[in-house]
């Protein structure tokens, strides 16, 4: 007979998700849309986090609200905790440093690994390229490495619904085209970049579409989401000798 260890609630969570207060559209491949992601998720509301917020203000009392809802996701077991914007790469190393489990709150800690892959400029597409600081890169471990960055911040849809949370509709073809020209504009001013790293999490819906116009690879917190929970949950491989 084997004995389990008890203690959480719920069982069989792989990844938590500190998650900003937001009532736009989550298309499938957000973070924020469990029904089209390949792992468990487990969420931690934070409550008046938003993301003009965290662009334009943060601070520690933000920090200590985050780093208290990271504790309460690893006290419910998940395996490894993420976030739901990638500015939230400013409190990276403060979080990682406060729990017990592996932390990815930004998919800009792809980074540095894109830049060694690729042995070219890293093109980074965020919501707003003026709120991307080198503190932010510099946070997810990627000091340093040659970026391009483009941003959202000129794109009147997306804009209006998500850095200004002027309203919580959301015309997801308008978003779709913005964040392709913003994407071939990065690229007609940095044509020698190697890879898309996709900052933002609203993006990952539409990185199908970014990769088949930009003919670049693209990496997003998603797809890094998924490697992560492969690799805290390791399960036997299907296959014959």
């Amino acid at each position: 007979m084997t004995l389990h260890p008890g203690g959480t609630n719920i069982c069989g969570i792989s990844i938590g998700v500190l998650s900003l207060e937001s009532y736009f559209p989550k298309p499938p491949g957000h973070i924020k849309n469990p029904s089209s992601l390949p792992f468990t998720t487990s969420y931690e509301i934070l409550d008046g986090i938003t993301v003009p917020e965290l662009l334009s203000n943060p601070n520690g009392e933000m920090k200590e609200q985050i780093i208290a809802a990271a504790k309460r996701l690893e006290a419910q077991g998940v395996q490894a905790i993420t976030g739901s914007c990638g500015f939230l790469a400013l409190y990276q190393a403060e979080i990682a440093a406060a729990v017990n489990i592996p932390v990815f709150v930004s998919s800009l800690v792809q980074v540095q690994m894109v830049h060694v892959m690729t042995a070219a400029p890293v093109g980074i597409l965020t919501a707003s390229a003026p709120s991307l600081t080198e503190a932010h890169l510099k946070n997810a471990g990627a000091g340093g490495v040659p970026v391009e960055v483009g941003g959202m911040e000129d794109s009147p849809e997306f804009t209006s619904v998500i850095l200004r949370n002027d309203r919580t509709e959301m015309d997801l073809d308008k978003v779709a085209a913005e964040v392709i020209a913003a994407g071939q504009a990065l690229i007609a001013r940095a044509p020698d970049i190697g890879a898309i790293v996709l900052e933002c999490t609203d993006l990952p819906p539409y990185a199908h579409r970014i990769q088949a116009a930009l003919s670049r690879p693209v990496f997003d917190l998603t797809t890094l989401a998924t490697m992560v929970a492969s690799c805290v949950n390791r399960v036997p491989y299907r296959g014959f000798i």
